[in-house]
């Protein structure tokens, strides 16, 4: 890297650092009570909100994930991020009032609330493991990738970025993450937006870019054109058939959206309910970009793959934007496109961390000792933050002997066998009154051990310590496309359920008002600026649909 390139980062870093402190200070001559550092003080407007959502989503494994995914010429993969806009219209105009209605600090808080005690100690303990064991190792393993890319090596770069992510996110809790995510949203959508633009330029525009596509795909072994800007596949599929992305992807959806503490904090911080729903909505907006800002890039490194102009190998896509940045960017845009990938690595860990440490802080210190104090919980707080960075140092030797290739495949492949079961919980839980807690912890560990089996049998058998025959119960078994195995588990689980609550008495109506949908509610329509912002959001999602399929694209 030239000096303007390692000034931009220094800058980046600096400017990230500045927020962090602003935030930590918090007011003057007020205590540091646990709203401000768990709930940003319950003041936030719908931008930082909104931003917070998409940079905390928009991890280094998305990114390099999603481009990989368009030099693989594998674009239903985008669908997630699509898909994604019209889940989080469902949690701004569904879930969003109920949490803040309830006033929880967490999922699992909220969940017992509308069930019991041991379905919330099930949802603290499984997204606690979840967090430190895939999502922080993910995070840190794509970072790793853009860090060897960069010459750097692997313990310098994660060492640093997770040791500087997780000071900022002890001193500031909630408050400096969204306030820094805000602002690494915008920088890493200028610096992928940069790298598209320039690499479109370079190829010669997008006619270019598709006539340097159709030439290579005269060779054996090369994708059609039309499977790079296909976002649907045949039902027959092995990987991303149309009913499984249709029907199985918006379960893994509405688990990540709708009930994850990762993401539903930063709605918890809204000052009410219409900036939340709003946020939301904001974020649905920003995860239309994906398409154009993270899977464009991946086909234009392609493009100059097949012109000879960078050099990665396809085994290893996922490598294709790093190595696009390296190989292929001038000085300064080259520096600009490095701080985006930072800001994605580093709003992500930090979101980690913080949701983390808020779910060991209120879910388990708190119920352990109920007369702490707010100086108490947030000095946990802080003392737990630093615990799962120590943690996920700790798991880093670990990831390169369980991971791969096709991170972001396996991102979603993980989430579908652990999603279906609190999908359904929470979602019929809400409609529902006679759904009863019973039922809930039944389910909760009735889809757990299923989605187990499938992930252990599924691992056992790509190592070869499993025989399996063709035409078996187990054949079948690990046969099922994930999507549609995610789709199968919660129609499952939402049976078992019902079935077992009808079996059961059902809990107090008068305990579950606040959790639950009032029937005989009279419903007045507006045409409120919700509205308006929320049905432009579904005409773009279907436009993109339509045009980035095979009646649309040619």
């Amino acid at each position: 890297m030239e000096l303007l390139d390692i000034g931009i980062i220094i800058v980046y870093f600096g400017i990230i650092l500045w927020i962090a402190k602003w935030a930590s200070e918090g007011k003057k001559n007020t205590v540091f009570s646990s709203i401000d550092y768990f709930l940003a003080g319950k003041n936030q407007g719908w931008l930082v909100i909104g931003a917070s959502l998409f940079a905390s989503n928009i991890g280094s494994e998305i990114i390099l994930g999603v481009s990989g995914a368009g030099a693989r010429a594998s674009m239903p993969m985008a669908n997630f991020e699509i898909l994604a806009s019209l889940v989080l219209i469902l949690f701004g105009w569904v879930f969003v009032p109920f949490y803040l209605r309830s006033g929880v600090y967490t999922m699992p808080e909220f969940l017992e609330k509308r069930y019991s005690k041991a379905c919330r100690n099930y949802l603290s303990v499984v997204s606690v493991l979840a967090y430190i064991i895939t999502k922080i190792s993910l995070i840190i393993f794509a970072g790793a990738l853009v860090f060897e890319v960069l010459g750097i090596p692997f313990w310098t770069g994660a060492i640093i970025t997770v040791v500087a992510t997780g000071f900022y996110t002890v001193l500031g809790g909630l408050k400096a993450v969204i306030y820094t995510d805000m602002v690494q949203a915008f920088i890493l959508i200028l610096g992928t937006a940069g790298v598209a633009l320039f690499g479109l330029y370079q190829l010669g525009g997008w006619d270019e870019m598709i006539n340097i596509i159709a030439k290579a795909a005269e060779t054996p072994g090369n994708p059609p054109v039309d499977r790079f800007f296909n976002l649907w596949r045949p039902i027959e599929d092995t990987e991303y058939p149309w009913t499984g992305m249709l029907f199985g992807a918006p379960i893994l959806g509405v688990w990540y959206w709708c009930t994850d503490q990762y993401i539903v904090q930063r709605a918890l911080s809204a000052k009410d309910v219409s900036n939340a729903r709003k946020g939301a909505l904001f974020a649905g907006y920003l995860k239309l970009l994906p398409v154009f800002l993270f899977f464009l890039p991946g086909v234009i490194a392609y493009a100059l793959l097949q012109k000879g102009m960078i050099s990665f190998s396809m085994e290893n896509a996922d490598q294709a934007l790093p190595t696009l940045i390296t190989e292929f960017l001038p000085v300064g845009l080259k520096g600009l496109a490095i701080a985006g990938l930072l800001a994605a690595l580093m709003s992500s860990l930090s979101s980690a961390f913080n949701s983390s440490s808020t779910l060991l802080t209120i879910d388990f210190y708190q119920k352990f000792k109920q007369n702490a104090s707010e100086s108490d919980l947030v000095r946990f707080g802080r003392v737990a933050t630093v615990i799962v960075v120590l943690l996920s140092l700790g798991w880093i030797p670990f990831m390169n002997a369980l991971m791969g290739g096709g991170i972001f495949h396996y991102l979603q492949s993980i989430q579908a066998y652990i999603s279906p079961p609190i999908a359904a919980v929470f979602l019929l839980g809400l409609f529902y009154k006679w759904i009863n807690a019973r039922a809930a912890i039944v389910t909760l560990w009735t889809g757990f051990a299923i989605g187990l089996t499938r992930l252990v049998s599924e691992f056992m058998n790509n190592e070869g310590k499993l025989a399996v025959t063709e035409g078996s119960f187990l054949g079948y078994f690990l046969g099922i496309n994930f999507l549609h195995f995610a789709l199968f588990l919660f129609l499952f689980c939402s049976a078992v359920l019902m079935i077992v609550s009808k079996l059961g008495v059902p809990q107090s109506s008068i305990s579950l008002e606040s959790v639950t949908f009032k029937r005989n509610t009279k419903i007045s329509f507006k045409w409120t600026t919700d509205v308006i912002l929320t049905v432009i959001l579904i005409v773009l999602v279907l436009l993109i649909w339509l045009v980035f399929s095979p009646l649309g694209f040619s």
